[in-house]
């Protein structure tokens, strides 16, 4: 076969399929490494430029392997380019390069020879390599696909070489998941076999590592998909054993689905409505905005909110109750808020996540509530606003969701009847500017005026005057501290 026609079919590797802070990373590997130890760029650079082609932006993370070295190779390059070097698994020659605009991984080959390093990876797509001297010499190198990546990138197949890798680290289980919801590709049926017989293996890996991936699948766009492939394949329930009580626990009218099912539609529904923010006028920009806001750990608001629409009925099993012929679930939400906190603390969440995720689950019911009273008065708007502070606006998407998915509707269509949920949203910009206002008592005042030592009464105390000042009641120290001697605002 011509060179000409090999590249067009895709087996030659171009140099300009990566941005130009990559290609000074892969300089610097093969000015450290030399030729004597051989780095091949491996995995998702090779799969993923073959994949784009030219028609998406350009591959700026590496992950290079080595004969021997890498830890030493890597803390060479990060001194070169001035990036950080990090040992991500010094035993077993494992290295990262954190240098501008580019990531490089470089690892020892797991294997005597490149090829059998590549034969032992996870799929075959990823077992891709690409010579690096011979790319930089040539500007294009030949690809080196021992298992068929090649193949089955052509076919839109998903498939792993040995099905001994999926046992070995069954991780690799959920990056399939992944990697087929990101890619387009399909999982073989064979692979699917051999993820279903690994899937157990799952609950020996280490947390942090289950955290990560699937914190990669709260960010795609189609999570809820994600997580039904998930299920299929048994991965869910070893990752959330609680999904095994949801999925038998029916609901009554005007429910439709039982709890697993109804929580799935949930995470479906938090899908469309991200996707379609900005379509929520007036709110739409600044709602897009606040959802990007990370909360430790590379964790964002958006995934917190489809994790809570999968948990936030998680507690519906165990609090099923039928009382005079009516099914009901008592205290659902205080219960659950405190299952959240469990399996976010089990997943190694990170904390200000976590409080968000066990927050919205706590409150998930009270925009229900407050539509149930009919009018909603100022003094419980206040109290939703001061609970869910800069949560609110997360939990009324949650709230969105969830009602969609009682019967299965569109949370867009829902959005255009839920005038209480719009208002709650313009509510809060109203509660930002009173929140602004400073407060009329400090603890010293409360403490003369009641003869209090320091204690949580102090604190009470100062939380009704400060309610009693952002509703209109008080507007100077003097009408707080009366107000507070009032039989309506006293201990």
């Amino acid at each position: 076969m011509s060179p000409r026609r090999a590249a067009r079919l895709g087996s030659y590797f171009q140099l300009d399929h990566l941005t130009r802070p990559a290609r000074a990373l892969l300089r610097a590997v093969q000015s450290v490494a030399g030729r004597a130890r051989a780095p091949a760029l491996v995995g998702g650079a090779v799969r993923d430029a073959w994949l784009r082609a030219r028609r998406a932006p350009r591959v700026a993370d590496l992950d290079v392997t080595v004969q021997s070295g890498a830890l030493d190779i890597a803390r060479r390059v990060a001194t070169r380019l001035g990036g950080a070097f990090v040992p991500l698994d010094p035993e077993r020659g494992a290295a990262r390069v954190l240098a501008r605009g580019g990531c490089l991984d470089v690892t020892d080959w797991r294997a005597a020879t490149l090829e059998g390093d590549l034969a032992a990876r996870d799929f075959t797509v990823n077992a891709l390599a690409v010579p690096v001297g011979e790319l930089l010499r040539r500007g294009r190198a030949r690809v080196i696909d021992p298992t068929g990546g090649l193949d089955d990138l052509r076919a839109r197949r998903l498939r792993t070489h040995d099905m001994r890798v999926l046992a070995e680290d069954p991780l690799r289980t959920l990056r399939g998941v992944r990697l087929e919801a990101t890619l387009g590709l399909r999982l073989t049926p064979g692979t699917v076999k051999a993820i279903r017989a690994a899937a157990g293996g799952l609950a020996g890996v280490a947390a942090e590592r289950v955290r990560d991936e699937l914190l990669a699948l709260l960010a795609l766009p189609r999570t809820a998909r994600a997580l039904r492939r998930l299920d299929a394949l048994g991965l869910l329930a070893v990752i959330v054993p609680e999904v095994e009580a949801m999925r038998a626990t029916a609901q009554p009218a005007p429910h439709r689905f039982p709890v697993l099912e109804h929580s799935l539609r949930a995470v479906a529904g938090a899908d469309e409505l991200l996707l379609g923010l900005r379509e929520l006028r007036p709110f739409g920009e600044e709602l897009a905005a606040h959802m990007t806001e990370e909360l430790g750990g590379d964790m964002h608001r958006d995934q917190v909110l489809k994790l809570a629409a999968l948990l936030h009925d998680v507690s519906k099993p165990e609090t099923r109750r039928v009382i005079d012929g009516r099914v009901r679930f008592f205290e659902h939400d205080v219960i659950g808020a405190e299952r959240a906190r469990v399996i976010g603390e089990r997943l190694r969440l990170p904390t200000r996540a976590r409080g968000v995720l066990e927050r919205l689950v706590r409150h998930h019911l009270r925009p229900m509530h407050l539509s149930a009273a009919g009018r909603v008065t100022p003094r419980a708007r206040y109290r939703f606003f001061r609970d869910l502070r800069e949560d609110t606006r997360d939990l009324l998407l949650l709230a969105l969701v969830d009602a969609a998915a009682v019967r299965g509707e569109s949370p867009r269509s829902l959005w255009r009847r839920a005038s209480l949920i719009r208002d709650l949203l313009r509510g809060w910009e109203e509660q930002q500017v009173g929140a602004d206002a400073p407060p009329l008592l400090r603890g010293e005042d409360v403490m003369e005026r009641f003869g209090l030592p320091p204690s949580p009464a102090v604190g009470h105390l100062l939380e009704r005057a400060r309610e009693a000042q952002a509703l209109g009641l008080v507007t100077t120290r003097e009408e707080a501290l009366a107000y507070l001697d009032s039989p309506t605002g006293g201990p």
